[in-house]
């Protein structure tokens, strides 16, 4: 019962930090292994920023580290148009690729 009040509420949590127009800084989960954050806030900050005008504005969903084609960073950002899309990023905030997310 402890293990589902603690997921509910980390759910809540993210919920509430994208509708107040924050960006929900991923911690790994399930298929992603363990927790593994390695940045600041003005690094997804800037990352955030980055990924908004690569895309043409738009909602940050997630920021989170990745390796993936070279990134250092990957946001995930809902745009205007309503789709999803994984904006990765490399150590300078420079665009390595945007793909569609899996999760659509």
């Amino acid at each position: 019962m402890r293990k589902r009040t603690i997921i509910a509420a980390a759910g809540l949590a993210a919920v509430a930090a994208t509708t107040a127009g924050g960006v929900a800084v991923a911690t790994g989960g399930e298929d992603d292994g363990p927790a593994s954050h390695n940045f600041t806030q003005e690094q997804a900050d800037a990352a955030t920023k980055a990924a908004l005008e690569a895309t043409g504005g738009g909602q940050a969903n997630s920021v989170e580290t990745d390796s993936e084609n070279g990134a250092t960073y990957e946001v995930e950002v809902t745009k205007p148009d309503g789709t999803t899309v994984d904006v990765r990023l490399d150590g300078s905030y420079h665009v390595v690729v945007i793909e569609g997310d899996g999760g659509e």
